[in-house]
């Protein structure tokens, strides 16, 4: 009996402290899929969108090129909703938009990579997104993952840049436990700001996201590229950034958008909520976990798509229960929730949300299903800006309500 118990401690021992097994742990978060070019040559690997998306919790952009649930809306509602239309561009000028291809009748398409089953290109702009469920976007435009170059740590080439219009398709699949080939580490850390902490995984200037990247300055002897997987933080400090190596070195770094006003962003993935995006004035110090390898949730984690459900309250009425279409846009329970909270912008599955109350014609409160409770404003599905909300009760019955006959919406 104690050399049977004896084994087990002793198995159980190599499971923990295996370097294979912690590492299995850490691959499953990164993209992974089949590329097929026009060729019918077939490349399989860890995939990166671009220089960018190289995770399953990383953020595919669009626009729908159409909007199924006009049509349900009565001819005095559409008049109310042309006229409050005027300044939709605010917004889609300040995330780079494709102002050519944007209609102001469709809307975004948003979605984690972990939702998507397939891409079809169609043309240089236009792509057949499939979602897990089956369900087909035909999508135009609308930001830089669309006719991006696609990288791919195939099997057995290696490395390989796959121009936009050698791509017949992408078709993502289940991340093996451990990638004999990857782009990098992950970079999982805690952000600083002057309206609270973050911790997640991190992207730098909407960009810089595995350990082999790097971050670009000056020092007093010249220009420096140092590798993210070197860094312990980064601390913003007047024109530039003080930057702390785990070696215990310290380098301040100026001149370049990587450490100074001039930076896009930092974007930290936080679990149970979404991704929080810190603007440069917010911003105040990044502190990186140097032995973190978790790179998200696996694919297979990332569950069939729903309708989104549940009850809208409205002012003085009786509350309406069913499937529910948020924004005259949002159909699924995979799409996202945009909202800014002064330099912070939060994007948000509705998988994630319980409830939302709108507040004033700016600002609503979303609470979430861990229990937080977030005030966000200004972008339009958070403010008077937002189309409204249709509920179908039925397959024959649905009822509109705009966004300010709304008291409360409740989600299942």
């Amino acid at each position: 009996m104690k050399k049977q118990i004896i084994y087990s401690v002793l198995i159980l021992s190599s499971v923990l402290f295996n370097p294979f097994t912690i590492q299995a742990q850490a691959d499953e978060g990164f993209i992974h899929g089949t590329v097929t070019t026009i060729d019918d040559n077939v490349y399989t690997g860890a995939i990166r969108w671009g220089k960018e998306e190289v995770y399953w919790s990383d953020f595919f952009n669009s626009i729908k090129t159409s909007n199924d649930y006009l049509k349900y809306l009565s001819r005095e509602d559409e008049e109310q909703l042309r006229d409050s239309e005027s300044y939709w561009w605010e917004e889609w000028l300040n995330i780079n938009i494709d102002i050519e291809n944007y209609n102001a009748r469709t809307h975004v398409f948003t979605c984690q990579f972990g939702d998507i089953k397939s891409l079809k290109i169609i043309t240089k702009s236009k792509v057949d997104l499939e979602l897990k469920n089956g369900h087909i976007y035909h999508l135009k435009g609308g930001s830089n993952d669309i006719g991006a170059t696609i990288r791919v740590l195939d099997n057995d080439v290696g490395l390989i840049k796959l121009d936009w219009d050698r791509i017949y398709k992408v078709e993502f699949s289940e991340t093996p436990e451990v990638l004999t080939e990857k782009f990098g580490d992950p970079l999982n850390g805690t952000v600083q700001t002057s309206l609270g902490s973050f911790t997640g995984l991190i992207q730098w200037d909407h960009d810089e996201r595995v350990s082999t990247d790097e971050l670009d300055g000056d020092i007093k002897d010249g220009d420096v590229s140092i590798k993210f997987g070197k860094i312990l933080s980064i601390s913003k400090d007047g024109r530039g950034s003080l930057v702390v190596l785990h070696s215990g070195n310290e380098y301040y770094l100026t001149g370049s958008n990587d450490v100074n006003s001039q930076n896009r962003g930092i974007i930290v993935t936080v679990e149970g909520m979404g991704r929080v995006d810190i603007n440069w004035d917010e911003f105040r110090k990044v502190t990186f976990e140097e032995n973190n390898l978790f790179s998200g949730n696996a694919y297979a984690s990332y569950k069939t798509p729903n309708n989104l459900r549940g009850t809208v309250v409205p002012v003085g009425q009786n509350s309406v229960s069913g499937i529910l279409i948020f924004d005259l846009d949002e159909v699924w329970d995979i799409e996202i929730l945009d909202g800014k909270d002064r330099g912070l912008e939060y994007s948000i599955p509705f998988k994630n949300i319980k409830k939302i109350i709108p507040k004033n014609y700016k600002w609503s409160n979303i609470e979430l299903k861990n229990g937080e409770n977030i005030l966000l404003g200004e972008m339009q599905d958070v403010s008077d800006r937002n189309d409204g909300v249709l509920v179908f009760e039925n397959k024959e019955d649905q009822v509109y309500f705009p966004w300010e006959k709304i008291e409360e919406i409740h989600f299942k």
